[in-house]
């Protein structure tokens, strides 16, 4: 039996020991980047399982784009009356919004958590290429403040003017109405989890998690989302399983995992106990292949 094959076998095996664990149904998501092309394979696997009681995701991301984590959040709502979504490892950026649309989010000692603060690449004055976090924008004055010792009325009223010399203003814009799209998510997806909670108090947890961090990649724990006022589960049964399944995920997705930079890599899997399939990537643009693996 091959390596590949081996772990197949594997994840099978411990799929089906979460099921029998969570009395639920179990799906495995592992992805180097959530996009809208994980959708037709998504609903697919969702419509051939139909609407369950319980649904549980295993879940291991670092990010990707939000509007995708959006829709993959809903699509799974409407196959399940119970959500679970299960971290044994990395849950980070647009990974951490979609666990927001579940009902309960089961988290392992390592699981890790980040910031929600939208990245945006664009163009500077000079019409170079650059990327920066909206709380790079946000927080210029009061950089200015803290550690120039610049009034904080006067560096407010010079923030703009420095901004627009430095950054295209339509970009500053971008910046904006990007925050405010990850707010209006997060709070949709948000409002799944904790229904009964006041609306002022999601949005401030929101908040927290959009600008309460000195960085996109600040690693945060379970203990610092229980914190926050987040429905965070522990149970060391799943935690066991569910990190075995990421170790055998690790082995699998992800560019890290070749040897050339020309090397095709297994960029996303989708699996539940009955099918897995896993997208194969390439470095010369032409679109991912879905294949389908034997469980």
């Amino acid at each position: 039996m091959s390596s590949q094959a081996c772990v197949m076998s594997s994840l099978h095996h411990e799929i089906e020991c979460l099921e029998g664990q969570r009395n639920s149904t179990v799906i495995v998501l592992s992805a180097s980047h959530l996009d809208i092309e994980l959708l037709p394979t998504l609903y697919n696997c969702l419509r051939s399982i139909g609407h369950v009681p319980r649904l549980d995701v295993v879940l291991q991301s670092r990010g990707g784009v939000v509007n995708a984590a959006r829709r993959i959040g809903l699509l799974l709502r409407k196959f399940t009356d119970h959500l679970g979504i299960i971290v044994p490892y990395q849950c980070e950026s647009s990974a951490t919004i979609l666990s927001l649309a579940a009902n309960e989010i089961i988290a392992g000692d390592l699981a890790i958590f980040s910031p929600i603060d939208p990245n945006l690449n664009g163009a500077d004055a000079e019409g170079q290429e650059s990327a920066m976090s909206s709380m790079d924008i946000k927080e210029f004055g009061k950089m200015c403040e803290d550690w120039f010792n610049v009034d904080s009325q006067e560096a407010k009223e010079q923030s703009l003017s420095l901004l627009c010399n430095s950054i295209f203003p339509p970009n500053l814009t971008a910046f904006y109405r990007t925050t405010q799209e990850v707010k209006k998510i997060a709070e949709e997806l948000l409002t799944f989890q904790l229904p009964n909670l006041a609306r002022e108090q999601r949005i401030e947890i929101i908040n927290q998690l959009m600008f309460g961090y000195h960085s996109h990649s600040f690693a945060l724990t379970k203990e610092e989302m229980q914190h926050l006022g987040l429905n965070i589960v522990t149970d060391e049964q799943v935690e066991t399983i569910a990190w075995k399944i990421s170790e055998h995920l690790q082995q699998i997705v992800g560019g890290g995992l070749r040897t050339s930079i020309e090397q095709p890599w297994n960029d996303a899997l989708l699996a539940t106990i009955h099918e897995c399939k896993i997208r194969q990537n390439n470095s010369h643009g032409f679109m991912p292949i879905w294949k389908e693996l034997d469980v």
